[in-house]
């Protein structure tokens, strides 16, 4: 009798182990998206995502019928809101493609096109008002605005079992990125992004170039005075064609 206790406990512990660290929201369709129509250099091919618009269509939804509740884990809410921003982009340059930025759109950043539990956000809402309370600055590197110089559109979607390594290496990529940032012993000319949001990336480092030194390769004496690098809003477009949609 002990021992059924001892294996129905250990089983009882498994199953909820497993319900745990079970991934609550289903990011598959944004995945298969992504995998399919965007670089490793995180160029997209808009057109094939058009081609397979009911596809992202079903998944952005099917994003809109849920809300990250209190009981999701801090990773799970993240993983959420990033995939929600970057598929909001994406979603507002296919309706409207073709164009050549997203700045072509009226007023991008302050549209209400994302709407959940009646609750509408604009893009500014959902990077400055959720996105940047999470205090970490390294999701600024996981927000692409469907631009040249952002960091690169990921072509995997963020769960909560990817978002922590995502973080790092993302952070560590765009960082190191020649096109984004250049950075050597008498030059120190680094993204906008830097400039645009230098209060979160100094929260808990001195100044910027601190926590650029972080994940630099190349380690950058304060005494440098730095430059910023325009920043390039074409649309980050690759021709290539590979819609998901089989004709068999």
């Amino acid at each position: 009798m002990k021992s059924l206790k001892i294996y129905s406990f250990i089983l009882i512990s498994l199953l909820f182990f497993k319900a745990q660290t079970q991934e609550i929201v289903d990011h598959s369709a944004w995945d298969q998206i992504l995998v399919l129509n965007v670089t490793d250099n995180g160029l997209v091919d808009y057109d094939g995502v058009t081609n397979d618009v009911i596809v992202f269509y079903k998944y952005f939804r099917y994003l809109q019928n849920i809300s990250p509740e209190d009981h999701w884990s801090k990773d799970e809410k993240i993983a959420y809101w990033l995939n929600v921003y970057n598929a909001t982009v994406m979603k507002m340059i296919i309706d409207e493609y073709p164009i050549e930025s997203i700045n072509k759109i009226e007023n991008p950043w302050k549209r209400k096109a994302f709407k959940s539990k009646g609750v509408r956000y604009s893009l500014d809402d959902i990077e400055h008002n959720i996105l940047r309370k999470f205090s970490d600055p390294r999701i600024h590197f996981l927000l692409n605005c469907g631009s040249m110089s952002s960091p690169r559109l990921w072509n995997r979607a963020y769960t909560s079992s990817n978002i922590e390594l995502a973080l790092e290496e993302r952070t560590r990529e765009f960082i190191n990125d020649p096109q984004r940032n250049q950075i050597n012993s008498k030059t120190v000319r680094i993204s906008q992004l830097f400039e645009w949001y230098e209060e979160d990336f100094t929260s808990n480092h001195s100044n910027v170039i601190d926590f650029i030194n972080d994940y630099s390769t190349v380690k950058i004496n304060n005494s440098i005075s730095k430059k910023y690098i325009t920043y390039d809003w074409n649309l980050n477009k690759n021709d290539k064609k590979t819609p998901i949609t089989s004709n068999n």
